[in-house]
Order: C-alpha cells, then structure tokens, then sequence
C-alpha cells in the first residue's frame, strides 16, 4: 500500500507561543540560535544581506491574485504596519496588476476577529468590490499564512501570486514561498513603519535575519533527520 500523507500540524486560533512553533519548531529554534551565537553572529548577517535586498522598490509581475499578508491586531484594529500593506495591495489592484487581493490570517492574540476579515472591510470600506476579495482566515503565523493560501491557490485554479508584507518581512516570505513550491513576485509596502535606517529599522531587520536564519535551519533539519511530518508544514 503507498503510504499515507503524514498529517499537518496547525496552530489552533489563538494559538499561544508554544502551539505555533508546533513540530520540532522549539528544536530548531535553539538549533539556530545556537549556531548563531557559536558563528559570532555569521548566519544572521548572511541573512541580512537577504533580508536588505528582498526591502528595495521593485515593480512586480502581473498575478493571478496580490496576497497581504496579515498582522497581529490591537483590540480588534488594524495597526498602521498591516494598513500600510493593504493600502499598497489597493493601489496595486487600481493599477491592474491582478483581479483579486487575498488576505491572510487567522483570530491571533485576543482578537475577536480574524486578521483576515479586519483586512477585508478595511479594504471594501475603500471601494473594493466584494468579488474581488478573498480571506484565508485559519493561519497562525506567517508559515501557516502561505500553506493555507497553496491549498486556497489550488481550489481557485491560481498560479502566481503578488506578495505584498512591509519591507523587512518579504525575505522570509519569499523563502517560505519558494520552499512551498509557489510563484510569486514581490512588492514592499514601502510606506510601512518603521522609518527606513531608524534604529527601530535596524532592529526589526536583525530580527528578520534572524528568523529567516531559523526557517532555514528548520528545513535543513527536517531533512537530516528525514520527518515527513515537519517537511509537510515547509514543502
């Protein structure tokens, strides 16, 4: 008998720390910092320069459908990092870049409303029409955001997509996109906090490096020890 898929692992809504990392996601964690620490910062600021290039203006390809990824909300409200996103998704739309904007995420924190809806009124409140607006409203963090949106892809008949994040955040999704096996193209909502080259900047660009240096070495581990079911959640 072939063998069965091995089961996907997703956080629950609100999912707390501990429930996002999910499958060997605190192993590989320590695995990078460790390696981290051990290399005197190496792997980070490899990363970096990663995580620089991926944040520069760029004119993207036409899509099947412009993604947004979704933000953590305060109190139900949309914070000026995920405006930020969905304002440059519009403008893309308005453009014709792409038929449809697909927003991700799922209830996170204590929302009572998903990331995903939130960004869909903001959006409809600004003019666009309902049947050029989609919602993945299940994910937890940014992995899951691109693995439901695959599975979203597939019952659409879509084949590209325009990934729409602020600036710092795009490397990581472009890696985990790739690693899913989806194509895309890339556009920064360059309008998003905080300011370029702040020292906040600065800050959340190492902590990208780091986290794209994490994801990596989740995969690289996967593979090594052969988990079929830590693979599923990446490829």
């Amino acid at each position: 008998m072939p063998a069965q898929p091995p089961e996907i692992y997703t956080a629950p809504q609100g999912a707390t720390l501990l429930q996002k990392l999910g499958p060997g996601g605190l192993i590989t964690y320590l695995l990078a910092f460790s390696s981290s620490v051990m290399l005197v910062g190496t792997p980070v600021f490899w990363r970096l320069r990663q995580v620089l290039m991926a944040s520069a203006r760029v004119s993207p390809s036409p899509a099947d459908a412009i993604l947004v990824l979704g933000r953590k909300l305060e109190k139900d409200e949309l914070t000026p990092v995920f405006k930020a996103r969905l304002d440059h998704a519009l403008n893309l739309w308005r453009e014709g870049h792409s038929p449809h904007i697909l927003i991700t995420g799922g209830i996170t924190g204590r929302s009572s409303l998903s990331e995903a809806e939130a960004g869909r009124r903001w959006l409809m409140d600004r003019g666009l029409p309902s049947k050029a607006t989609f919602t993945e409203d299940r994910s937890q963090h940014t992995l899951e955001n691109l693995f439901w949106v695959r599975e979203h892809m597939r019952t659409q008949g879509w084949k590209t997509l325009i990934l729409v994040s602020d600036p710092l955040h795009l490397a990581r999704v472009q890696a985990m996109a790739q690693g899913l096996g989806l194509v895309t193209s890339a556009a920064p909502a360059l309008q998003a906090p905080p300011a370029r080259h702040s020292f906040t900047w600065w800050c959340r660009a190492l902590s990208e490096s780091f986290l794209l240096h994490w994801y990596h070495t989740g995969v690289a581990y996967s593979r090594l020890i052969g988990s079929r079911k830590q693979l599923a959640r990446v490829t």
